[in-house]
């Protein structure tokens, strides 16, 4: 067998890479800073979803306290408190079933509210006794 040709083809493109590697520049990506990534540009809407069914609703400031409100008017109450770029969170309890969080969810998306986001338990440990 006659490898004499592959051997050619393998210079010639050796050749190719050579010449065409240095016109390949890296991109640059602008990666934002921790410091930036950590402020909140405004003071988010807070649902609570409790075990029992109960729904409460508040502003996430500090001494602000959740105030119970009926499932029926969670959108209402909602949108009385949002302005245009407000934040949406939810906070279920780990034994509501997902259903109903998806239902809230799926509830405020279809009224317009996208910025819509699950509040979670950063330690990792439950809060029940």
């Amino acid at each position: 067998m006659n490898v004499v040709p592959y051997i050619d083809v393998m210079l010639v493109l050796l050749v190719i890479f050579m010449v065409t590697a240095p016109m390949i520049t890296p991109g640059l990506i602008n990666l934002p800073s921790v410091g930036q990534a950590a402020t909140v540009p405004s003071t988010p809407v807070e649902i609570e979803l409790a075990e029992n069914g109960d729904v409460s609703i508040r502003l996430r400031e500090a001494g602000n306290t959740f105030q119970k409100i009926e499932k029926d008017n969670l959108l209402s109450e909602v949108q009385a408190l949002v302005q245009a770029d407000t934040p949406v969170i939810i906070a279920a309890d780990g034994k509501v079933p997902y259903e109903d969080v998806v239902k809230v969810m799926d509830t405020l998306r279809s009224n317009g509210l996208n910025r819509l986001g699950l509040l979670v338990n950063q330690n990792g440990e439950s809060s029940s006794n």
